[in-house]
């Protein structure tokens, strides 16, 4: 985390957290989720203004941080000088459950048991892929709508692994990080199974879906 770091999850925050709290409360980010989510913000340094919200690998160290920022910077997203192949958030994961793919973290924040891809592209190479395929976990995918094209081919790709995939429908909202925790889990339970038949039904064309064969498995 940087030097800078000051943590929001004491009960009294800081006089110069203000700012970030305010912007929080307007996300919806609640003291809870400030609370398990270990959220701060830096005041001041390389990542000033800016909300920080830490990722924790499965053994509970700091593996990358997501700098946002407050104050109407141009730049809204400040990204650290690490390797953003990890599994944000790990710690949190329960791999037995279902698992909501999303975009950006404050997604995450809403969708429950979810994992931001920090950005709208997932390759069976990274460890968040390889995760998902070893525990062969249930997954409904919750990509921003503008990111169709890309979510069915990360569908496409889960499905050579033989996932049980579903997705969820965003063409009625900005983003899952716009909505309640509530209106997230009623669109989660709306979600439709996906398999290669219903994929030629969307409106993505058949030459932009590959078709694969059963993959074997390669944890064997």
């Amino acid at each position: 985390l940087p030097e800078e770091f000051v943590s929001l999850t004491s009960e009294n925050p800081p006089v110069t957290g203000r700012y970030s709290m305010n912007y929080l409360d307007s996300r919806g980010v609640t003291k809870a989720d400030i609370l398990k989510w270990k959220i701060g913000f830096c005041f001041e340094g390389e990542f000033r203004n800016r909300i920080i919200i830490p990722s924790f690998d499965e053994d509970g160290d700091c593996s990358y941080f997501i700098a946002r920022s407050y104050s109407g910077d141009s730049y809204k997203y400040k990204n650290p000088r690490a390797s953003k192949d990890i599994v944000f958030n790990e710690l949190f994961i329960d791999w037995s459950s279902d698992l909501i793919l999303v975009e950006g973290v404050f997604d995450a924040l809403v969708a429950g048991n979810a994992v931001p891809i920090l950005g709208s592209t997932l390759k069976e190479t990274t460890k968040l892929f390889k995760k998902i395929a070893e525990k062969q976990t249930k997954v409904f995918i919750g990509l921003d709508e503008d990111a169709l094209s890309k979510s069915m081919k990360i569908i496409s790709l889960l499905l050579e692994y033989g996932l049980d995939v579903y997705k969820i429908n965003t063409s009625e909202i900005e983003d899952i990080g716009s909505i309640t925790k509530t209106e997230a889990e009623d669109l989660k339970l709306e979600a439709s199974p996906i398999n290669l038949e219903s994929i030629f039904d969307d409106v993505i064309s058949i030459e932009e879906v590959k078709i694969y064969k059963p993959h074997p498995n390669v944890y064997n």
